[in-house]
Protein backbone atom coordinates (compact mmCIF):
# COMPACT_ATOMS: atom_id res chain seq x y z
CA UNK A 1 0.00 0.00 0.00
CA UNK A 2 1.49 3.47 -1.23
CA UNK A 3 2.58 5.79 2.21
CA UNK A 4 -0.38 8.55 1.81
CA UNK A 5 0.89 10.27 4.43
CA UNK A 6 3.88 11.13 1.94
CA UNK A 7 1.71 12.09 -1.08
CA UNK A 8 -1.08 14.66 1.12
CA UNK A 9 2.14 16.10 2.20
CA UNK A 10 3.66 16.21 -1.52
CA UNK A 11 -0.18 17.45 -2.49
CA UNK A 12 -0.11 20.11 0.42
CA UNK A 13 3.07 21.56 0.09
CA UNK A 14 2.57 22.21 -3.80
CA UNK A 15 -0.32 23.81 -3.49
CA UNK A 16 0.56 26.06 -0.77
CA UNK A 17 3.68 27.06 -3.09
CA UNK A 18 1.16 27.62 -6.03
CA UNK A 19 -1.35 29.75 -4.05
CA UNK A 20 2.11 31.75 -2.54
CA UNK A 21 3.19 31.83 -5.93
CA UNK A 22 -0.25 33.92 -7.31
CA UNK A 23 -0.79 35.32 -4.31
CA UNK A 24 2.96 36.81 -4.95
CA UNK A 25 2.39 38.02 -8.53
CA UNK A 26 -0.79 39.57 -7.71
CA UNK A 27 1.04 41.71 -4.84
CA UNK A 28 3.30 42.51 -7.64
CA UNK A 29 1.30 43.64 -10.02
CA UNK A 30 -0.99 45.69 -7.42
CA UNK A 31 2.36 46.85 -6.04
CA UNK A 32 3.72 48.86 -9.14
CA UNK A 33 6.96 49.33 -7.02
CA UNK A 34 9.69 50.66 -9.26
CA UNK A 35 12.67 49.90 -7.37
CA UNK A 36 15.46 47.87 -8.59
CA UNK A 37 15.36 45.54 -6.00
CA UNK A 38 12.09 43.94 -6.42
CA UNK A 39 11.24 40.96 -7.74
CA UNK A 40 9.16 43.02 -10.63
CA UNK A 41 10.35 41.52 -14.05
CA UNK A 42 12.00 44.47 -16.50
CA UNK A 43 12.86 42.26 -19.41
CA UNK A 44 12.74 43.66 -23.63
CA UNK A 45 12.65 39.76 -24.44
CA UNK A 46 10.01 37.03 -23.28
CA UNK A 47 11.25 34.07 -21.04
CA UNK A 48 11.63 31.84 -23.89
CA UNK A 49 14.39 33.93 -26.18
CA UNK A 50 17.33 33.75 -26.45
CA UNK A 51 18.27 36.10 -24.21
CA UNK A 52 16.98 38.60 -21.42
CA UNK A 53 17.77 42.56 -21.79
CA UNK A 54 17.81 44.75 -18.60
CA UNK A 55 19.37 47.73 -18.62
CA UNK A 56 22.73 48.18 -16.79
CA UNK A 57 21.40 51.43 -14.87
CA UNK A 58 18.42 49.42 -13.14
CA UNK A 59 21.69 46.77 -11.58
CA UNK A 60 22.71 49.21 -8.55
CA UNK A 61 26.43 48.49 -7.35
CA UNK A 62 26.65 45.98 -4.23
CA UNK A 63 22.72 44.98 -4.97
CA UNK A 64 20.73 43.48 -8.31
CA UNK A 65 17.13 43.28 -9.95
CA UNK A 66 14.98 39.99 -10.09
CA UNK A 67 13.40 39.43 -13.86
CA UNK A 68 10.71 37.20 -12.04
CA UNK A 69 9.39 36.53 -15.63
CA UNK A 70 12.52 35.15 -16.98
CA UNK A 71 13.65 33.51 -13.40
CA UNK A 72 16.93 35.98 -13.53
CA UNK A 73 19.01 37.80 -11.15
CA UNK A 74 21.27 40.03 -12.34
CA UNK A 75 23.59 41.70 -9.98
CA UNK A 76 26.59 44.04 -9.54
CA UNK A 77 28.67 43.54 -7.15
CA UNK A 78 31.27 46.11 -8.08
CA UNK A 79 30.77 48.65 -10.46
CA UNK A 80 30.87 47.50 -14.19
CA UNK A 81 30.90 44.30 -13.15
CA UNK A 82 27.79 42.02 -13.55
CA UNK A 83 26.72 38.72 -12.89
CA UNK A 84 23.23 36.68 -13.65
CA UNK A 85 21.98 33.56 -12.12
CA UNK A 86 18.93 31.73 -11.95
CA UNK A 87 16.21 33.25 -9.87
CA UNK A 88 15.08 29.84 -8.31
CA UNK A 89 16.95 28.68 -5.18
CA UNK A 90 18.64 25.32 -5.05
CA UNK A 91 17.11 24.40 -1.32
CA UNK A 92 13.47 23.75 -2.24
CA UNK A 93 13.07 25.48 -5.80
CA UNK A 94 11.37 28.66 -4.23
CA UNK A 95 11.87 31.62 -6.72
CA UNK A 96 14.14 34.26 -4.89
CA UNK A 97 12.53 37.38 -4.09
CA UNK A 98 14.86 39.85 -2.52
CA UNK A 99 18.85 40.98 -3.16
CA UNK A 100 20.13 43.11 -0.14
CA UNK A 101 23.22 43.35 1.88
CA UNK A 102 25.02 42.03 -0.70
CA UNK A 103 23.07 38.76 -0.93
CA UNK A 104 20.25 36.92 -2.81
CA UNK A 105 17.37 36.07 -0.46
CA UNK A 106 14.74 33.44 -0.91
CA UNK A 107 12.07 33.88 1.73
CA UNK A 108 10.67 30.37 1.78
CA UNK A 109 13.79 28.75 4.13
CA UNK A 110 15.57 31.91 4.65
CA UNK A 111 18.61 30.96 1.96
CA UNK A 112 21.07 33.31 1.08
CA UNK A 113 23.39 33.56 -1.99
CA UNK A 114 26.32 35.71 -2.41
CA UNK A 115 25.92 38.45 -5.22
CA UNK A 116 29.47 37.60 -6.92
CA UNK A 117 29.20 33.87 -7.22
CA UNK A 118 25.73 32.94 -6.30
CA UNK A 119 26.89 30.29 -3.54
CA UNK A 120 25.16 30.17 -0.43
CA UNK A 121 26.08 31.83 2.39
CA UNK A 122 27.24 29.76 5.36
CA UNK A 123 24.24 29.82 7.26
CA UNK A 124 21.71 29.13 4.65
CA UNK A 125 19.25 26.17 4.15
CA UNK A 126 20.98 25.85 0.19
CA UNK A 127 23.80 23.56 -0.30
CA UNK A 128 23.69 24.27 -3.89
CA UNK A 129 25.16 27.70 -5.92
CA UNK A 130 22.40 29.30 -8.01
CA UNK A 131 22.37 28.28 -11.71
CA UNK A 132 25.26 30.25 -13.25
CA UNK A 133 23.99 32.46 -16.32
CA UNK A 134 26.11 34.69 -18.98
CA UNK A 135 26.09 38.26 -18.14
CA UNK A 136 26.97 40.10 -21.70
CA UNK A 137 27.55 44.09 -21.32
CA UNK A 138 25.57 45.50 -24.96
CA UNK A 139 25.89 49.51 -24.65
CA UNK A 140 23.51 50.36 -21.89
CA UNK A 141 21.81 46.63 -21.22
CA UNK A 142 23.10 43.91 -20.10
CA UNK A 143 21.64 40.59 -22.24
CA UNK A 144 21.78 37.52 -19.90
CA UNK A 145 21.99 34.14 -22.05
Amino acid sequence: MPNSSLDRRTLIRTAGAVGAGVVGVGALAACGSSSTTDAAASSSAPAGSAGVTVAASEVPVGGGKILADSLVVVTQPVAGTFKAFGATCTHQGCPVTKVADGKIECPCHGSQFDISTGAPTADSAAKKPLAAKTATVSGANIVIS
